[in-house]
């Protein structure tokens, strides 16, 4: 087993992130969990897609991880007439110095807020395409890293597809985890009422940690222990994933990788240092379910891709 991680090293990160949790939860009331898989994505420094109804607090989210992490953060718009330079910036000659000079754009801050990406077009959109993938981004020929750590958050309305466009694949397969909030319940939505009566909460929400820190404790992830036997179970999984009856493309290796990584983060977050067949199994819908191009007969039967990964975990024998 890695010995690299102590004792102290566990219980230290674990005591950081219940302290994000806390202090987001005072604004996205009664989705812990959610806000849990947010945070597992970005310590294994991943993106996340959220795709829910409006006003079920997806921006808000984002904005108050942003807040509570310490780290520098931009929020784009996205719409039909954005063009990729206004995401990642230009060069803009100078007639001072008689040379261009490039201009940052939004996307150089450490978390990215991506609201309802799906109304760009799919020009405009593949400008995140490297800025997800390699942390860098290329203009006129040089190339630009992002800034340590680097996030992005997108959202989009899984309701209304009227001035929308799809994102492709190699879009979709940046994205760590696909996830929804989901409404409240009756208890969590009096209590959203009574929290913004004097002010929404998000102007009093505080800095848990700093951009370090989570460098950090990106660091520490990495050294979380993962057996053999678990591997192959990713493996297996997401090799199913190729071959179920109801699907025309299943995951890509870049699915077995994020599950892992993220199977490492959720282990820190529950004070251990090496991973457990819960982790992945509770992961493997977030991860893997938006990887997935169902066949045509599966969208007749109301066939989701998260039947699929459901399916799946049943048929395939949890490692011991």
């Amino acid at each position: 087993m890695n010995t690299t991680l102590s004792s102290a090293d566990i219980f230290e990160s674990t005591k950081r992130i219940n302290n994000i949790l806390d202090e987001v939860e005072t604004v996205i009331i009664g989705k812990r969990h959610t806000i849990m898989l947010v945070i597992t994505a970005i310590l294994c420094n991943g993106h996340i897609l959220i795709e829910d109804v409006p006003g079920v607090g997806k921006t808000t989210l984002a904005k108050s991880l942003a807040k509570t992490l310490g780290c520098s953060f931009k929020r784009i718009q996205f719409t039909p007439d954005l063009l990729p330079s206004d995401i990642t910036g230009t060069s803009i000659f100078n007639q001072k110095t008689t040379e261009f000079e490039f201009r940052p754009g939004p996307i150089f801050a450490q978390f990215i807020i991506a609201d309802e990406i799906n109304r760009a077009t799919p020009k405009t959109q593949s400008s995140l395409l490297e800025c997800m993938g390699e942390k860098q981004v290329t203009i006129d020929g040089n190339t630009y890293p992002m800034p340590k750590p680097f996030f992005v958050i997108a959202t989009q309305n899984n309701i209304e597809h009227y001035g929308t466009y799809q994102l492709p694949e190699a879009q979709m397969d940046r994205f760590l985890m696909r996830l929804s909030i989901g409404y409240p319940n009756h208890a969590e939505e009096a209590l959203i009422i009574d929290s913004q009566i004097g002010g929404h909460p998000i102007e009093n929400i505080k800095q848990v940690i700093s951009a370090d820190d989570v460098i950090k404790l990106q660091n520490l992830v990495s050294s979380v222990y993962i057996d053999s036997v678990l591997r192959d179970y990713i493996i297996q999984l997401v090799s199913a994933t190729r071959e179920h009856p109801m699907v025309t493309l299943g995951s890509s290796p870049r699915g077995s990788l994020f599950l892992a990584n993220a199977s490492k983060a959720l282990a820190i977050a529950n004070t251990r240092s090496f991973v457990l067949p819960d982790d992945i199994k509770e992961l493997a819908v977030p991860v893997l379910a938006h990887r997935l191009i169902l066949k045509p007969e599966a969208r007749i039967k109301n066939i989701t891709s998260e039947h699929v990964i459901g399916d799946i975990l049943t048929k395939i024998p949890v490692p011991n």
